[in-house]
C-alpha cells in the first residue's frame, strides 16, 4: 500500500498483523529447518514419497518436476504436474516427506473435484495479471480525488482478497489428505508430529497474509467513504 495512504489509526489496526505475518515467516523457516535434518525412517526422497502417494491414488500421470527456489513447492493444476524444490525433491527428512504429500494433496483434491480448487484455481489468472497493478489504480485515484478509479482499485483487490480466503480450506485440505496418506509404509508412526508442525507452520503464513489483506481491504473501503 502506498505510504501516503496510512495514518494512525490505521497503523495501530494494521500492526498486529503484520507481525504475526513475520512470526509465521519466521515459524514457517525454523520449523522446516528443523525437521529436514530428521531422516524420515524409511529415508525415502520428497519426490519418492510424492510417487507413493500419487501411484496409490491413481495418478500414475502426474508428473513429478524439480524446480529451483526455497520452499517454491506447489501442485500446477493447468499441466497436472507435482513441482518440488530441489531440497524437498532429493531430500530424506521428515519436512521433505510432508511437503511432497501436501503438494500431492492438491494433486488429490484436482482428481476429485475439489470445489475451492476449482474456484482458486479459476480465479488465478486473473489475480496474477491484476495484482501487479492493483496499487497504481488505487493510488493514482487517492492522489487525484477520482472516486471512480478508486472503486476499480478496491473491486480488484476484493479479488485478491477473495482468492486469498478460498486458498485457506484449500491448504488445510490438502495437509489433512497429506498426513492421512502418510502411513508407516513411508514415514515412521513418530515423524507424523514433525508433519503436523511443519504443515501447521505453512498454514500459518497463509492465515496471516489473508488477515493483513483484509485489514487492508477494510481501511480502503473506509477511507473511500470518507
Amino acid at each position: 500500500m502506498p505510504f501516503y495512504m496510512y495514518n494512525t489509526s490505521y497503523l495501530m489496526l494494521i500492526l498486529p498483523f503484520m507481525a504475526l505475518a513475520l512470526y509465521a515467516q519466521f515459524k514457517v523457516s525454523s520449523t522446516y529447518s528443523k525437521y529436514s535434518k530428521v531422516d524420515n525412517t524409511s529415508y525415502l526422497s520428497g519426490a519418492q514419497v510424492a510417487r507413493a502417494i500419487l501411484d496409490r491414488n491413481g495418478l500414475s500421470d502426474v508428473q513429478i518436476n524439480q524446480v529451483r527456489g526455497n520452499l517454491s513447492d506447489h501442485y500446477d493444476p493447468r499441466n497436472r504436474t507435482v513441482n518440488l524444490s530441489t531440497s524437498v525433491y532429493n531430500d530424506h527428512s521428515v519436512a521433505a516427506a510432508g511437503v511432497a504429500a501436501h503438494e500431492v494433496g492438491h494433486a488429490i483434491q484436482h482428481a476429485k473435484g475439489y470445489i475451492p480448487l476449482k474456484v482458486r484455481s479459476a480465479i488465478a489468472p486473473a489475480v496474477s495479471i491484476t495484482s501487479s497493478f492493483v496499487w497504481l489504480f488505487i493510488g493514482i485515484g487517492f492522489m487525484f480525488s477520482y472516486t471512480p478509479l478508486v472503486n476499480i482499485g478496491i473491486i480488484i483487490f476484493a479479488l485478491t482478497v477473495i482468492f486469498q480466503v478460498i486458498t485457506l480450506p484449500v491448504e488445510f485440505n490438502a495437509s489433512r489428505r497429506a498426513i492421512k496418506q502418510l502411513d508407516s509404509s513411508l514415514i515412521g508412526t513418530g515423524e507424523i508430529h514433525g508433519v503436523k508442525q511443519v504443515l501447521g507452520a505453512a498454514a500459518l503464513t497463509y492465515i496471516a497474509a489473508t488477515l493483513v489483506a483484509l485489514v487492508q481491504l477494510i481501511h480502503l473501503i473506509s477511507r473511500n467513504r470518507d
